[in-house]
């Protein structure tokens, strides 16, 4: 019982840890964020952020490749659902709500990508561009069995990340166009309406 224990804190320790590492990333970026920024953002002692994470580099690199593990998971559909409708749907779907539920992770994700990955380096290609291509594989059979229109896998794809991920990206711009505010509950679900009507007709999918 108190080994579950422990474990139920140290679980919860580093998903606080990840959580305001994340945030503070999004912040300031790499170079700016301190591990002090960091423990006071987690309402934690820096000691115990040094406990589970001894570099910025490590805490940083476990951010990202937890980020990257939640899009595989969004990105389930691709294996789950036949239909390319469906699977179209659900992840569009997916990727707007994490984008509305941790746009700071987007945001450090697209830093760590502009610079070209100067942290994560050959690790990013071992760990994205194998599942990119199975997505791109599933998208063109759907193409050859005229399912959908002919579209270029790996464009389309890209083309969903730009439309979902720009509502955490850009979410403060979306916000100053939007009277300053965020979006309500309403127009974030006519925005998932809007890109998911887009991406469907343009690949020959009515809606």
């Amino acid at each position: 019982m108190q080994v579950q224990k422990k474990s139920s804190i140290r679980e919860r320790n580093i998903e606080q840890i990840l959580l305001a590492a994340e945030q503070v990333f999004a912040d300031r970026g790499y170079a700016g964020a301190r591990m002090s920024d960091i423990a006071q953002a987690a309402a934690l002692p820096r000691s115990n952020v040094h406990y589970y994470f001894s570099t910025k580099q490590q805490l940083y690199r476990e951010v990202l490749f937890g980020l990257l593990e939640l899009w595989k998971q969004d990105a389930l559909c691709f294996e789950l659902y036949d239909d390319p409708r469906v699977v179209l749907t659900t992840y569009i779907r997916a990727k707007m709500n994490r984008s509305r539920t941790r746009p700071a992770g987007s945001r450090v994700w697209a830093s760590e990508i502009m610079h070209r990955a100067p942290v994560l380096g050959d690790a990013l290609e071992e760990h994205l561009v194998g599942w990119a291509r199975m997505k791109e594989a599933r998208i063109a059979s759907w193409v050859a069995e005229g399912r959908i229109s002919p579209v270029a896998p790996a464009h389309l794809l890209f083309m969903v990340w730009s439309a979902t991920q720009h509502y955490a990206d850009f979410d403060y711009q979306i916000e100053l166009i939007n009277n300053d505010t965020p979006l309500s509950d309403h127009q974030f679900e006519l925005a998932v309406h809007t890109v998911t009507q887009v991406i469907l007709r343009g690949v020959g999918l009515s809606t």
